[in-house]
């Protein structure tokens, strides 16, 4: 079974992926920084959530663009 997220974080990770597509990693430790740049968010177990789900996010986005250029092969 999965991890249950609710929908503020996965409406805030979708947002700043669609907003900064370029400073977006696939580090958690570098989208934690992004998260606390860009979002005001009063905890830190709240702030680790979102950039965690968005880790996940840029990793499935690059596996998926990766996939497809080898499919184009």
């Amino acid at each position: 079974m999965g991890k249950v997220r609710t929908t503020l974080v996965k409406r805030t990770a979708r947002t700043l992926l669609e907003q900064f597509p370029n400073e977006v990693s696939t580090d958690f430790n570098i989208n934690k920084e992004l998260v606390k740049k860009y979002v005001y968010v009063k905890s830190k177990k709240l702030r680790n959530r979102i950039a965690g789900y968005l880790t996940r996010l840029a990793r499935l986005k690059l596996r998926e663009s990766t996939t497809q250029v080898q499919g184009e092969s």
